[in-house]
């Protein structure tokens, strides 16, 4: 009898690792598009992106994280702010094409954040293109991007985005989810040699439409997402030419490093 006993609790033993060591789907959008000229056409309408997020930033064997708000735009016009262990860390703007940072940055981290993170996120955005399919993936080829787009999601895979000197920033795209009536790739890794950029988005939204007819209409006090334990409050502002500071309650993580660029 112990006999049998033993035998069936092996048994059950080894069906439950099987279970779990089963490998989880991916869950995937169900398309309602699949021609990618109306893919391409029903994102046109965005115009901005706002997004907090968390962040690793690497270079060789060292590796940085922080915690970031973000408000860009279709025309490059962007405010964002990073924070690290509850301070403000780095804050970069752009507005009619004059680009600060605080502290300054290197061209090579210039290229990610500015160029790389706008086309990342604006990823539809391609003008001039080619276009190559096979079974799985469309390819659209500009003069600079490459952008390969999953048939069965209808989202990004992976983009390539070449400057004029011939560096090429490499971006891949992980992890879809939806919020705000849109599917998303979640996590975006961008490599520009010597640096690798991760962002983890946390929460994100579309706008349509003129931004700052948008943003004078949404709530100055709207919480973003409380990623963190301390509350840092970020300034109050009306969205003036195109550009906006990132408004209301954010968290920050306190376990970050001192320390993000």
């Amino acid at each position: 009898m112990w006999k049998s006993v033993w035998r069936l609790f092996l048994l059950v033993s080894v069906l439950s690792m099987l279970h779990s060591c089963a490998t989880r789907k991916a869950v995937t959008p169900d398309v309602l598009v699949t021609d990618i000229d109306e893919l391409l056409a029903s994102k046109s309408r965005i115009s901005t992106v706002e997004t907090t997020f968390s962040v690793v930033f690497e270079r060789g064997d060292t590796k940085n994280k922080g915690d970031g708000a973000l408000n860009l735009s279709k025309n490059g016009d962007l405010s964002m702010r990073i924070y690290s262990l509850g301070w403000l860390a780095f804050e970069l703007t752009s507005r009619d094409g004059v680009v600060q940072s605080n502290p300054p940055i290197d061209r090579a981290r210039w290229a990610i954040l500015f160029t790389g993170l706008r086309d990342c996120l604006f990823w539809w955005d391609i003008k001039d293109f080619l276009l190559e399919e096979d079974d799985h993936e469309y390819v659209l080829r500009s003069e600079s991007r490459s952008l390969r787009i999953d048939k069965r999601s209808m989202l990004p895979v992976s983009q390539t985005i070449t400057f004029g000197d011939g560096r090429q920033l490499m971006i891949t795209y992980s992890d879809p989810e939806y919020g705000n009536g849109e599917w998303y790739p979640s996590r975006m890794r961008m490599d520009l040699f010597p640096y690798t950029v991760t962002i983890t988005i946390r929460e994100i939204s579309f706008l349509t439409g003129d931004q700052a007819e948008i943003d004078s209409h949404r709530p100055h006090n709207r919480a973003v997402d409380r990623i963190g334990l301390r509350e840092i409050p970020l300034e109050e502002r009306v969205v003036a030419h195109g550009i906006d500071q990132p408004r209301g309650p954010f968290r920050v993580l306190e376990d970050a490093p001192d320390r993000v660029f």
